[in-house]
């Protein structure tokens, strides 16, 4: 999708579709409604007598040919009360009109700028909000909606030339969303097209494209490394697990004293459960237990575009867990990369072990701050729904600052404990560590379980088992993948120096 500006007055911009909002509180004359011609506002006003214009959230109004416009059509979107109004809704009323409106056959469109949204995070969200709602998991349908979509989209400033900092907005917002739908993309993939190797070749070409360095770690040096727990969970599949590694270098080394960021994610492509097999009923949803991987992925494409200051690199174990006669089994103890020796007790508990070496690895190349993302527990899904990532972490302040990314962007996240009374959980008779702390408080004892493997490292835990995946269709966002938490991982990254 092309972002770009229209500076033409509103009465004269000729575009197929002109977008804008309004509140449900006088929807004819408030929100970008009241930027418009007079003429315009004035049948507004009319269809608002009528009942037809209320201004609820995500309501759609068309009107062809409308008064004191050259716009083939307006778009009025419901912005809900102003009261609730924040760039997160924004993002959405600017993804429901590109979603509305290519579905009626519209290709280019503008939306009305005004004072109160024409600053610099305003145009970024509207941005994002765009080419998100571009997306679609229907790669592998007959009928695709590809001929159906949005290749333009203005802001229309009423006659102001935009300022650079508004141009630089809407930048980085392509940019941004763009690396949130590679991430979908990628979580979308079948399992026969996704293998940790395809996963792996994917990071190398996204790398080349983008300029990172890469690197990826066969089977032969995961063994050679002593990764044990990571080679425990890939040996039973006839694909073999990977490591990627990629490294971002910034054009300004920053100070010495600024560490290295390690991003961390769960990159298991098939999860089955292994010999502690799934319930048939929803499995094929496993194709997504390497959405934790997949995200940092869209970071890193995101990351090498905008060019923080910041040294960041992130690794991704892949691997599929897969029950065969060389399958690791409940019982086995393995001996991570760490040392630190295993017992399994629920060979479904294996995104925890693939963690746990790769944090260990990222340890070894000097990271002083390691985030990790992971659809780690059923557990997080039962304590907050789908709509909110659990939060875990020893560093108050590395929670907090991942915290308020996520607020600035509009990802939900809510902090659940670490506490010391839940290691007894998931102690182990024979060995260091037992992979799961059963039922009660499962996201917890997940979460300290990988933690155990950062140690004194400052350390965040998102577990996006329940976000990484929308079942719902809505009005500015498709089904399916939704690319969380790639926003707020980005925001972090770019304003360490905040």
């Amino acid at each position: 999708m092309k972002i770009d500006f229209a500076t033409e007055s509103l009465d004269q911009l000729a575009v197929p579709a002109l977008g804008t909002f309004a509140f449900d509180d006088d929807p004819a004359a408030n929100g970008s409604v009241c930027h418009l011609p007079e003429t315009t506002r004035a049948m507004l006003a009319e269809l608002e007598e009528s009942g037809e214009l209320t201004g609820k959230v995500y309501e759609t109004t068309l009107i062809h040919r409308p008064a004191g416009l050259e716009a083939r059509a307006l778009l009025v979107i419901g912005a809900g009360k102003e009261s609730k109004f924040s760039t997160a809704v924004l993002r959405r009323l600017a993804g429901a009109a590109v979603r509305y409106l290519r579905a009626r056959g519209v290709h280019r469109m503008a939306w009305v700028l005004g004072p109160k949204t024409s600053d610099p995070e305003s145009v970024q969200a509207l941005a994002e909000g765009a080419v998100l709602a571009e997306f679609d998991a229907d790669t592998y349908r007959s009928e695709r909606n590809s001929v159906k979509r949005i290749d333009e989209f203005r802001f229309a400033t009423g006659g102001q030339a935009p300022s650079d900092d508004a141009r630089a907005a809407a930048e980085r917002g392509r940019v941004i969303a763009e690396a949130q739908n590679f991430t979908r993309e990628l979580v979308n993939e079948p399992s026969n097209r996704m293998t940790p190797e395809m996963l792996a070749e994917r990071a190398r070409r996204m790398a080349n494209e983008f300029g990172l360095d890469c690197e990826v770690l066969d089977e032969t040096q995961i063994q050679a490394l002593k990764m044990g727990a990571l080679w425990g969970v890939g040996q039973g599949s006839d694909a073999p697990p990977r490591l990627i590694v990629l490294r971002y270098n910034p054009p300004q080394p920053p100070p010495e004293s600024a560490p290295l960021i390690a991003i961390v994610g769960k990159g298991i492509t098939f999860d089955t459960g292994g010999i502690s097999i799934k319930p048939a009923a929803d499995m094929h949803e496993m194709k997504t237990d390497m959405a934790g991987g997949a995200t940092m992925l869209g970071v890193m494409r995101a990351i090498a575009q905008l060019k923080p200051s910041t040294r960041v690199m992130a690794v991704i174990p892949a691997a599929e867990n897969m029950p065969s006669g060389k399958a690791y089994r409940p019982g086995d103890v393995l001996t991570s990369m760490s040392g630190k020796t295993i017992e399994v007790l629920n060979t479904d508990a294996e995104g925890r072990l693939a963690l746990a070496d790769a944090i260990t690895y990222a340890k070894q190349q000097g990271a002083g701050v390691i985030i990790d993302a992971a659809t780690l527990t059923g557990a997080v899904t039962v304590a907050l729904g789908p709509a909110i990532t659990g939060v875990f972490g020893w560093n108050k302040d590395w929670v907090n600052r991942v915290r308020a990314s996520a607020e600035a962007v509009g990802d939900k996240m809510w902090e659940l404990p670490v506490d010391e009374d839940y290691r007894d959980l998931y102690k182990s008779s024979i060995a260091d560590l037992a992979n799961t702390g059963g039922r009660h408080g499962g996201a917890i004892t997940a979460a300290m379980f990988v933690g155990e493997f950062a140690g004194d490292t400052p350390w965040v835990h998102l577990d996006i088992a329940g976000t990484r995946w929308s079942n719902e269709e809505k009005p500015y966002l498709a089904k399916g993948p939704t690319g969380h938490p790639v926003r707020t991982l980005v925001h972090l990254l770019t304003h360490m120096q905040a």
